[in-house]
């Protein structure tokens, strides 16, 4: 009876299945049926219509990605389309990850971060709970019912860890779907012997990666747009008209492959990836009726000119820059207006409106757009927000956006972009060796002997100091400098002895040692192979910048006792005419403010030092764990000192950060000292040393100068911020500051006016 009973049961649970197939496959969209439109919100989750999941394509496209990211596209009644970035969140990114076969998301992004989609936006306002296993399974206002443009297209990161056993169901019959096919890489091939040996190529034949070679791209209906696109991907600000007849005799001669057939860009794409393209087909690889290989020009920017005259004529824009990048061609966008600079909001921040600051410095178009400060926060205003280019605008100004008030952003939300930059080989030309990675070693460079013959060689270690390492590191592409070292004997592991350059002396900003000065021919009085020049680089770096208006505010004079100067006088805290004074009768005469020194780089700043080689200072009981770390100056119209003071590191530590970052050095009881990102340390004002001792001083108008790290001891993103000048007037008996502003905070022209005409531009400078 109950084997009976079974039978009856499975047959009966047979047909039900076969019907529910048959049913479930008449409304299930695939790439061979289109279902009925509706405009209803997508149902809650059923357990019962799962080949409905099984049926729904995901995929990640855009530029740039990797594998496990980009603009999330679904593809829907025979068509690819996007998601609205609108209430989207990492909830609905895990759903699409695990839809995609990876276990997890780490991060979503808005406003078309991948490049905009083309087509349809099939879904809007997406909000999942988690446990769905489709995206279509999310609450939604229904397929195709959106009020968003292609600018809010919204991508995922998903963990690079794929799901065990996940079978990709994304594979598309491709007898009903056009092939994908994908353009990752691209390059000018110059037809010039001598072209081909100087570098930035910036002229030939365009060609893409195709299997395991290069092919070509039919130019029948090429535009400027097409070439415009071309040059900003490979790092050219501008593109120019190129003479296709001397290429078209050499073109005829070569056995041309076409992959592509079509390319129909607006102008304002990022990667030819992302315009519409028109693929060959197989058996027509080879032809290109009515035309020939697309042929391009561009106009590389003035740092990468070798036409010094024509370098001269091309500027960049003076309102627009980058600061806190590790490379060339990135950092946080900073936009100049009324003589000061400040930020940009990254609300709505996207590729077309990086692309336009990138091509207005001189560089590419944008391979990133990069939100959340994550090149370091800025100190002063912020005065863009909700930026919307179009990307054919000649400077940001030109853009639409809305300004700034106190409620809209901070500067956790400040922009950067990374832009695309001119491939100049100049990594090939320097190496490290016998490090314990592959970011610290002995720094050796390329070298010619006087037959031509070329080397490897060492650097000279005697004058080698943090900008020049500086450099290195970025030649090699491995970020700032940590540390520049004059003695590296304990790397001496190839077989490298001769030094090829000495006396090498650099800004900080060249792009390769060769282009620093240095001595012609090779001077080095140690010339051990164990005190050649080595670096240990690192992908980040602090930033340490001055309150400027905290000084304004809490300056003062003091006329303090000479009884209660006596450990200031150790330390050698006051001028030099303290010595003659009539101890401990009389008194000093002190300039007092607070310093409160934010690091807002992408490393703590710590002392060069180890705590092994900490001094000790018994009469104010403490450690300096560095011996000068701020200059204070009082300068005359002409920029000599009048009187100076200078304060060692005596407690360095977060005194205080913002909210949500924790405090991490704690100088008391011989503690870690260093200052966290996000963090400050505040010298007040009553501290022993907070001052200049003016005793000496006539009434008059000068300078207050302050710098921090004064010797570059410590490596820092960025130098041009360590200063901190005040305008001062003292009439013998009360001292005013006006205009305290960081050393890079005002314009060149500002900056100048504020030097030539010290205490009178109470008004002049905002």
């Amino acid at each position: 009876m109950e084997k009976s009973t079974s039978r009856q049961q499975f047959a009966f649970g047979l047909l039900f299945g076969l019907w529910l197939t048959c049913c479930v496959a008449q409304t299930t969209p695939s790439s061979r049926a289109t279902p009925t439109p509706t405009s209803a919100p997508t149902p809650s989750p059923s357990p019962s219509p799962k080949p409905v999941t099984d049926r729904l394509k995901v995929r990640l496209a855009g530029y740039p990605r990797k594998h496990n990211e980009g603009r999330v596209e679904l593809f829907y009644k025979g068509e690819w389309g996007t998601i609205c970035d609108d209430d989207f969140s990492i909830t609905n990114a895990n759903v699409l990850c695990r839809q995609l076969g990876f276990v997890a998301a780490t991060g979503w992004t808005h406003s078309a971060k991948y490049g905009k989609g083309q087509g349809k936006i099939w879904l809007d306002n997406v909000m999942c709970g988690g446990g769905e296993k489709s995206i279509e399974f999310c609450k939604s206002r229904g397929w195709g019912n959106s009020d968003c443009t292609h600018d809010e297209d919204a991508g995922v990161v998903c963990k690079d860890e794929r799901i065990p056993g996940f079978v990709d169901s994304n594979v598309i019959d491709v007898t009903h779907v056009e092939p994908i096919n994908s353009v990752e890489e691209v390059r000018l091939r110059p037809v010039v012997a001598m072209a081909k040996k100087r570098l930035p190529i910036s002229e030939g034949v365009v060609e893409v990666k195709y299997k395991d070679g290069w092919a070509q791209i039919c130019d029948v209906g090429w535009s400027i747009k097409n070439t415009r696109v071309v040059c900003g991907m490979l790092g050219f600000p501008h593109e120019k008209k190129v003479n296709k007849n001397f290429y078209k005799l050499y073109l005829e001669r070569q056995k041309n492959h076409f992959h592509i057939h079509s390319v129909a860009c607006s102008g304002t794409e990022v990667h030819l990836a992302a315009c519409p393209l028109e693929f060959s087909k197989p058996n027509a690889t080879s032809t290109c009726e009515g035309g020939m290989a697309a042929v391009v020009s561009c106009m590389p920017g003035p740092l990468f000119m070798q036409n010094s005259g024509l370098k001269k004529k091309l500027k960049t824009s003076r309102n627009v820059r980058l600061k806190g990048g590790a490379k060339l061609g990135e950092g946080r966008v900073e936009v100049l207006k009324d003589n000061e600079w400040g930020t940009v909001c990254d609300d709505r921040w996207n590729l077309q409106s990086a692309s336009v600051v990138c091509r207005e410095l001189g560089f590419g178009s944008a391979k990133e757009a990069l939100t959340g400060a994550r090149m370091g926060q800025g100190m002063g205003p912020i005065y863009m927000n909700e930026v919307k280019c179009a990307g054919q605008e000649r400077s940001i100004w030109n853009c639409p956006f809305k300004n700034i008030t106190s409620e809209d952003c901070q500067h956790v939300e400040d922009a950067a972009v990374r832009c695309n930059v001119p491939y100049m080989g100049f990594e090939n030309s320097i190496r490290l060796t016998g490090g314990r990675t592959r970011y610290e070693g002995r720094v050796e460079v390329l070298g010619s002997d006087s037959n031509g013959t070329q080397s490897w060689g060492l650097i000279c270690g005697e004058s080698w100091s943090p900008k020049e390492a500086m450099v290195a590191c970025r030649q090699l592409g491995l970020g700032y400098a940590n540390q520049g070292l004059q003695e590296t004997w304990y790397w001496d592991s190839s077989n490298v002895t001769e030094m090829v350059m000495s006396g090498v002396k650099c800004t900080g900003t060249e792009m390769s040692l060769s282009q620093c000065q240095h001595h012609k021919t090779v001077s080095c009085q140690k010339s051990a192979a164990k005190f050649s020049a080595g670096v240990i680089c690192s992908d980040t770096a602090s930033d340490l910048v001055l309150n400027a208006p905290l000084v304004q505010q809490t300056v003062y004079i003091e006329d303090r006792p000479l009884h209660m100067l006596y450990c200031a006088a150790e330390e050698d805290c006051l001028s030099k005419s303290a010595a003659q004074a009539n101890w401990p009768y009389g008194h000093r005469r002190l300039l007092r403010f607070s310093s409160q020194i934010h690091n807002i780089g992408r490393a703590d700043f710590k002392p060069k030092a180890g705590r092994h080689s900490w001094v000790w200072h018994a009469c104010h009981g403490h450690y300096h764990s560095m011996d000068i770390f701020t200059h204070y100056d009082l300068l005359n119209a002409n920029g000599t000192k009048v009187a100076e003071g200078h304060k060692a590191s005596f407690c360095l530590e977060d005194t205080d950060c913002q909210e949500g970052v924790s405090k991490r050095y704690e100088c008391a009881n011989f503690g870690d000292q260093g200052i966290t990102v996000g963090c400050w340390d505040l010298y007040r004002h009553d501290i022993d040393c907070q001052w200049i001792d003016i005793t000496d001083v006539r009434p008059g108008n000068y300078i207050l100068q302050i710098v921090i790290n004064p010797n570059q001891e410590v490596a820092e993103s960025d130098f041009t911020n360590n200063g901190m000048k005040c305008n001062c007037k003292y009439d013998g008996h009360r001292i005013w500051l006006h205009n305290c502003h960081i050393g890079d905070a005002f314009s060149e022209e500002a900056e100048r006016r504020f030097d030539k005409y010290p205490g009178q531009l109470n008004n002049q400078v905002s």
